[in-house]
């Protein structure tokens, strides 16, 4: 069989991913499948499910990667079009042995790529360079798969409507953002008691109205604009493959993904009292308070959904969340993000009380912080820069966590490092109780930079 070598900007830390006909082909695609079926048919599996977004481009990769998946032996349950957590389903709920999902996620239309899991768990990081050796290299399994044409979005709709519990009548406004999750949240809100309001629910991977990030406050725009318009109770949005979500209250006020975890975990330490929660490093400290506070056992983890599953598995966590809108539900579910499953658990909390969710945002301390600050940083150099930057407050005798990057913790707050696992970029957070401490934070920040030889911008 045909050895291939993969333009290497497109083997990344949780997926595969890169530019349509720049960095990422057909002949990709179907390498992919060659490599991938090859690691199923060596652990002794026997199939995988595939599944594949709205990108226009999305189809003819499927096609390649069957190609690739079947000249190794390995069967292709075909589930179809649909969000990527639904081919998460897909592999528990077929047995499969695999799974990979065709999407560019929340990128740009001319990008695309394949997220993947083997033996129900993510695989990522030095799997996915193995992969890229394996396809460079071989040998590879050889036979005759067959694909086996498996829809399972009904399946999948009726799964998430068991975990439901009607309550009070809630007024929601929806915005898919063009993306895939459109087909499958029209059958869910015809099932749901009160008024909703669907926004973008068209599948369309050109993203005509805004793109699908929910973690970039100007692609929330039309959908806060209609929630005051029609006086709804709250706003949910969604990215391109429906794995993240993005929520505002009835004022038109963003949760951010530690606000909304904050509030999710009620519930769970409700049920659960002394349960371990995680969330990544880039979280408020608010978070970690209010979990401790209702009970729970607050674990900080690394940045990354693929890392948040495997520290989920190992600490059995029955809820975990990103910034970034990942939030993963191992209560009562599989543990994985699925951004319309968390919906309807949010649902579920509000129907149950008379409590809006802005009152409930309300109780929660404000504190001051800067957004995901971002600054280029040559890939080559950018974690050795957090490594002389660790070294230096080792050397001050700093209190700080390196967990991910480095977390310092200082009188006024913290302010946060890290290298991006996807972008050749530095990524920096800080957060005060007031204007003053976040001035300071930041600038102890910059100093820490500047020591270590990083350019880096006025905050």
């Amino acid at each position: 069989m045909t050895k291939h070598e993969f333009n290497p900007t497109i083997l990344r830390e949780y997926d595969i991913r890169g530019i349509i006909d720049e960095t990422l082909f057909d002949a990709d695609a179907e390498a992919i499948g060659r490599a991938f079926g090859t690691l199923l048919a060596k652990d002794g599996y026997r199939n995988v499910a595939v599944g594949y977004d709205g990108r226009k481009t999305s189809p003819k990769l499927k096609a390649a990667l069957t190609r690739g998946l079947t000249s190794t032996g390995i069967d292709v349950f075909d589930i179809g079009m649909g969000p990527t957590p639904m081919l998460y389903y897909a592999t528990y709920a077929l047995k499969a042995g695999g799974g990979i999902m065709i999407t560019g996620s929340h990128n740009p239309p001319s990008h695309n790529g394949f997220k993947m899991m083997l033996g129900g768990k993510s695989f990522y990081g030095q799997q996915i360079q193995a992969l890229g050796r394996l396809s460079a290299s071989g040998p590879f399994a050889e036979g005759a798969g067959e694909v086996i044409d498996h829809p399972i979005q009904e399946a999948y709709v009726a799964r998430l409507m068991e975990d439901f519990v009607k309550g009070r009548d809630l007024s929601v406004v929806w915005d898919c953002g063009n993306g895939v999750t459109g087909e499958a949240l029209r059958k869910i809100v015809a099932k749901l008691p009160g008024r909703h309001m669907l926004l973008f629910d068209e599948i369309d991977g050109s993203f005509p109205n805004h793109h699908p990030d929910p973690t970039v406050a100007e692609n929330l725009e039309d959908m806060i604009r209609t929630v005051r318009g029609v006086n709804a109770d709250l706003g949910i949005a969604f990215d391109g493959d429906g794995d993240r979500i993005g929520v505002v209250d009835g004022q038109g006020r963003i949760l951010w993904g530690d606000q909304l975890l904050a509030i999710l975990s009620r519930e769970i330490l409700a049920n659960s009292p002394g349960a371990s929660i995680i969330a990544d490093v880039k979280a408020s400290q608010i978070l970690f308070d209010a979990i401790r506070d209702l009970g729970g056992d607050p674990i900080m983890w690394r940045t990354g959904h693929s890392l948040i599953k495997s520290k989920m598995q190992e600490v059995n966590a029955p809820l975990a969340g990103e910034m970034s809108g990942h939030i993963f539900y191992n209560d009562r579910y599989y543990g994985y993000d699925d951004a319309l499953y968390v919906a309807l658990r949010l649902l579920n909390i509000l129907s149950a009380t008379d409590q809006s969710l802005g009152a409930m945002r309300d109780e929660l301390p404000e504190m001051i912080n800067t957004p995901e600050l971002r600054f280029a940083c040559p890939d080559e150099e950018k974690f050795d820069a957090v490594t002389r930057i660790q070294d230096a407050l080792a050397a001050a005798g700093a209190n700080y966590s390196d967990i991910d990057g480095v977390r310092v913790n200082t009188e006024d707050g913290w302010w946060l490092l890290r290298a991006s696992n996807t972008q050749a970029v530095l990524v920096a957070r800080c957060e005060a109780r007031d204007d003053a401490g976040l001035s300071r934070l930041k600038s102890q920040l910059q100093e820490a930079l500047l020591n270590a030889n990083v350019d880096a911008p006025t905050f």
